[in-house]
């Protein structure tokens, strides 16, 4: 989200690269895509890449390694230097990791900036919790999502989207059941037969979608940020625990 951010606000070209994208059966095709990745952002500048879970390309590198990964690493830290791109270019990398204390200590080092996204506060879990429920009608009042709030500390915004997901199933459910009891025909169900969710279907989900992320995780990214992350003290007067 922040690198698309990044490129709507300033009309960059938009590339979003996994390790599938770069990685190859064929030896030197690897390298050979890297470069030309950053080729093709270079005739596409200003232009914004990310990479998705980083650490599945640039881990640390060992004695025993396999040469054609070494060389694909090799390759893209050469890149990340400018050496493929001209002194003027407008290209910004961004890296995407749960895994930060796996990554080389050379890629480290070339990415100057690193930010450490904690867990969303109170105000920022309401908000998304608000913008995720006004896609379906719902009878929840301003207690109700308050209460929801204090209770979800600890989830993470893909835990409150499948919070959410799984309490608009229970009038879907309810209304399939109900039919099949009558013995009417579940094509014949519209949107507008279906109840409103209320404050008891995210409470009963809540017991289905549990918090993904455990305190020691925390723990560790936390003290991985305080060693390397740019902006370390931003990350103190965040929740950090439920």
């Amino acid at each position: 989200m922040i690198g698309k951010a990044i490129a709507s606000q300033t009309g960059a070209t938009f590339f979003s690269i996994s390790a599938s994208s770069l990685t190859s059966k064929w030896i030197g095709q690897g390298e050979k895509m890297v470069r030309a990745l950053f080729a093709v952002a270079s005739y596409r500048q200003p232009a914004v890449i990310f990479i998705d879970e980083i650490d599945s390309l640039l881990t640390q590198r060992t004695s025993d390694e396999n040469e054609a990964s070494r060389r694909l690493k090799t390759e893209f830290l050469v890149q990340l230097d400018g050496a493929g791109s001209g002194a003027d270019d407008k290209i910004l990398v961004l890296g995407a990791t749960n895994r930060p204390q796996e990554l080389d200590e050379a890629a480290r080092r070339r990415f100057m900036k690193r930010l450490y996204i904690p867990l969303p506060n109170a105000v920022a879990r309401e908000s998304l919790l608000r913008h995720l429920l006004k896609q379906n009608v719902h009878v929840l009042t301003d207690d109700d999502v308050q209460d929801i709030v204090e209770k979800t500390a600890g989830y993470s915004g893909s835990d409150l989207n499948g919070l959410c997901c799984e309490a608009s199933m229970y009038p879907l459910r309810e209304k399939c059941d109900q039919v099949k009891a009558d013995g009417g025909d579940l094509k014949a169900i519209q949107v507008a037969d279906f109840r409103p969710i209320g404050s008891k279907d995210l409470r009963v989900a809540m017991r289905q979608v549990r918090a993904s992320v455990s305190q020691s995780d925390l723990a560790a990214y936390i003290e991985w940020d305080k060693t390397f992350g740019s902006f370390s003290n931003m990350a103190d007067s965040q929740e950090a625990s439920p």
